[in-house]
């Protein structure tokens, strides 16, 4: 039965997500996050050197050789008595629905800024999936240590692009070479940033913005921009609200280096501070609209998919967030579909690293191996009752046909291009007419990533050639004004990885006339994952 302690358990878990447009220093930070929760005690892109210069949560070698994440991933660490489960976007555009899987994960999310650029587009339309969930979001204004926009342009950038309110807990002076710290708000500090040392990393040293003591570390001047800055912001600029930041209409702006390690500190004791516990989650189906955290029934859903993050072993786990109750390793769960999974070796992660969990609750990440039984989209628990409100697919706007260099190894290929597909990496379409393989990517580098693992997991070589469409569509509508269409224009019909039927358009042009001609087919391109 669930205990009083049970819930507090759950009420200690943060969970959240780090979102931004590539190059803003997300990975940098994630690290620089760890390294102040005392996590790590080398940070890849902050001390390391050579070949050891690399990002913790960065496993893949795609991910190693081009200093990018095109992967989600997941680490969990304690932090002023909460445990945190930070989960770890994809930082390319091009893996966007990763992305999306990830977030429907998160109860919050921190939102990294480049100084210099403010507001980029790969950081809007984070913001429009976060809103779709109420997400709340703590903005950190990164690469202050560099040359930047005026602090009030950033915050101005931020309310007239991403239509939300911002509440600065910090005013920075100066940037690049000029930058000496930040105003603290809530301490009334100036927080001074001291240039980096030979090993990269800066100090800093606290002094109060009032009297004398600022005066001895900042010129006249400094302090004019400082107490002016800090004026303007609170009399133009509202305080912070938690309501209104749980509901996902405000922002706390916090500004700093991640490169540098200065900010980061504070920015993760606003984590600790203001991030929500373990939120309610939409219920597709079950005896209720939503599942509550302090509910008693186990239950959780399935919102990534990976394979082979152990090269010794061909491993296959199911990411589960937890949404209620208190799982116990060797319990056995239902899918919505009745399946059974008996969990005998869940796992809590440290990006690559596993360790096996003995109890988990609300709010926590759990890997579930298994051999194929489950998706993304699956719902656990000890009923079987109940389907978390379903993860999408997007219709792919690339399109490729896999060419095997040995012919003699058609069936690995079948089987690592649905493997690679239920992860996520992809998506695969197979034509009703003559079986070919169809690969469906949102960019261009989903296939590059494809390509290499093909070869580093599965020991195979395919080339994905130009395909004759340009567009995939699912159809939906009537039982049968779908076996209609399908019977006319069967050369032009694939199905998905679920059985159901996408049509294979040459482009989108041709998409839009049959939309008009056949007005009793709806041509999709969103698929909600069941």
């Amino acid at each position: 039965m669930t205990t009083a302690a049970d819930g507090a358990q759950w009420a200690r878990r943060r969970t959240y997500a780090i979102i931004s447009h590539p190059d803003a220093g997300k990975t940098t930070l994630t690290e620089t996050l760890l390294l102040e929760a005392g996590a790590i005690h080398l940070a890849g892109r902050v001390r390391a050197r050579g070949k050891n210069r690399r990002a913790r949560s960065d496993w893949m070698k795609i991910e190693r050789e081009r200093g990018i994440s095109v992967s989600a991933s997941v680490m969990t660490y304690g932090y002023r008595n909460l445990l945190f489960n930070l989960l770890d976007t994809p930082g390319h555009e091009d893996f966007s629905e990763d992305t999306y899987r990830t977030l429907t994960a998160a109860d919050c999310a921190i939102m990294v800024l480049d100084a210099a650029r403010g507001v980029e587009p790969r950081t809007l339309k984070l913001v429009e999936i976060c809103r779709l969930r109420d997400i709340p979001i703590i903005t950190f204004i990164n690469k202050f240590d560099r040359e930047a926009m005026e602090p009030s342009e950033l915050l101005d950038d931020i309310q007239e692009k991403l239509a939300l309110d911002v509440a600065p807990m910090q005013w920075p002076c100066g940037s690049g070479n000029r930058f000496r710290g930040v105003a603290d708000f809530r301490t009334n500090e100036f927080v001074l940033y001291k240039h980096p040392d030979d090993t990269g990393v800066t100090g800093s040293g606290r002094v109060s913005l009032k009297g004398d003591a600022i005066a001895a570390v900042l010129s006249e001047e400094e302090v004019a921009e400082v107490t002016e800055g800090v004026e303007v912001a609170r009399e133009l600029l509202p305080g912070f609200n938690r309501q209104s930041f749980e509901e996902g209409h405000l922002s706390p702006v916090y500004f700093g280096s991640a490169l540098r390690r200065f900010g980061v500190y504070e920015l993760l004791n606003a984590l600790a501070d203001y991030a929500p516990d373990p939120q309610s989650q939409p219920v597709a189906k079950g005896p209720r609209d939503t599942l509550e955290p302090g509910d008693k029934e186990v239950t959780g859903f399935v919102f990534k998919m990976q394979a082979n993050m152990d090269p010794n072993h061909r491993d296959r786990v199911a990411f589960v967030r937890l949404s209620s109750g208190r799982f116990k390793r060797g319990m056995r769960l239902r899918t919505e579909a009745g399946k059974i999974i008996s969990v005998h070796n869940p796992i809590l992660f440290f990006a690559s690293d596993r360790e096996i969990a003995d109890e988990a609750f609300a709010g926590d990440v759990i890997g579930v191996p298994n051999h194929g039984i489950l998706r993304v989209g699956n719902t656990l628990s000890e009923s079987g009752a109940w389907r978390v409100a379903g993860i999408p697919n997007f219709a792919p706007e690339i399109l490729r046909r896999a060419r095997l260099k040995d012919p003699l190894k058609a069936k690995h290929l079948k089987r690592a291009l649905k493997s690679l597909a239920e992860e996520g990496v992809t998506q695969l379409f197979r034509l009703q007419a003559g079986g070919e393989f169809i690969v469906g990517a949102v960019g261009a580098l989903q296939i590059d990533v494809m390509v290499q693992r093909m070869v580093d997991e599965y020991g195979i070589e395919v080339e994905f050639e130009i395909s004759p469409y340009g567009a995939a569509r699912w159809i939906s509508g009537l039982d049968a004004d779908i076996q209609a269409f399908i019977d006319r224009h069967r050369t032009a019909i694939a199905e998905d990885i679920d059985g159901d039927p996408v049509f294979m358009a040459k482009s989108a042009w041709e998409v839009g006339y049959f939309q008009e001609k056949f007005t009793d087919i709806d041509f999709d391109v969103i698929k909600e994952r069941l």
